[in-house]
């Protein structure tokens, strides 16, 4: 058997090279998703970047169009935004599965070529067992990862605290903002008003506007005008 590896060595390193890359990127991701869902339990006391980004983006929003009106949209954003250094999780996850077709495509080709230099099946053999033991390591370790899962977590609890705790909290500082400005407003009023600039601007005040009768004290000095002349 070895014999029969070593005399495609170059397709056969080739191949498994490709699909350690291909677990591993799957890999990767789980645990950075794995992570992510982690901090979410914790986001109010939470170090990482991408989540305390999320939620200073979420609060500026929140001001300027007073409420975010589709908070699971906002937050499918930011998952497939989510990177490692300057590579998408979701180019990752995709590049795993590219790395798997090229494996394949690799035994493929090695078979091929083995039957154009007519040599029989046992000496191909390798590259069908390898094949198919490939994508059996491949799709198991998809399966425990379960990376659609795991963003389905992260996308409920991001959500749930975006909504739940987060916007109620921005509403709650909104309203004793708005209570507390109109005292402020009053009071600085109220600073502001100088005693000697109320003294002058009652000075200044119209005798005419200031000296107004009333009905039945006009007609009572009617009367009295009309005894005293006549």
């Amino acid at each position: 058997m070895l014999n029969l590896i070593f005399l495609h060595k170059n397709y056969i390193i080739a191949i498994l090279v490709f699909l350690f890359l291909s677990i591993i990127c799957q890999i990767i991701v789980g645990v950075i998703y794995h992570k992510l869902i982690w901090e979410t339990e914790h986001m109010s006391s939470t170090t990482n970047k991408s989540l305390q980004q999320l939620k200073l983006k979420f609060s500026g929003c929140h001001k300027i169009n007073e409420r975010v009106s589709n908070v699971p949209v906002f937050v499918d954003k930011f998952i497939s935004r989510i990177k490692v250094g300057a590579l998408p999780l979701s180019f990752i996850k995709h590049l795993s599965g590219q790395l798997m077709l090229l494996a394949v495509l690799t035994a493929g080709i090695g078979a091929c070529m083995g039957i154009v230099h007519n040599e029989n099946f046992i000496s191909i053999a390798p590259f069908y067992a390898i094949s198919f033991l490939g994508l059996y390591f491949y799709f198991a370790v998809a399966s425990l990862v379960d990376i659609p899962g795991k963003i389905k977590i992260l996308h409920i609890n991001l959500v749930d605290y975006l909504e739940n705790h987060l916007a109620s909290r921005l509403e709650q500082a909104e309203l004793d903002m708005q209570l507390i400005q109109p005292e402020s407003k009053t009071k600085n009023r109220a600073k502001r008003i100088d005693p000697d600039t109320a003294i002058d601007s009652a000075a200044n005040t119209d005798p005419q506007e200031s000296f107004v009768l009333s009905k039945d004290e006009a007609e009572e000095l009617e009367h009295l005008l009309k005894e005293f002349l006549l």
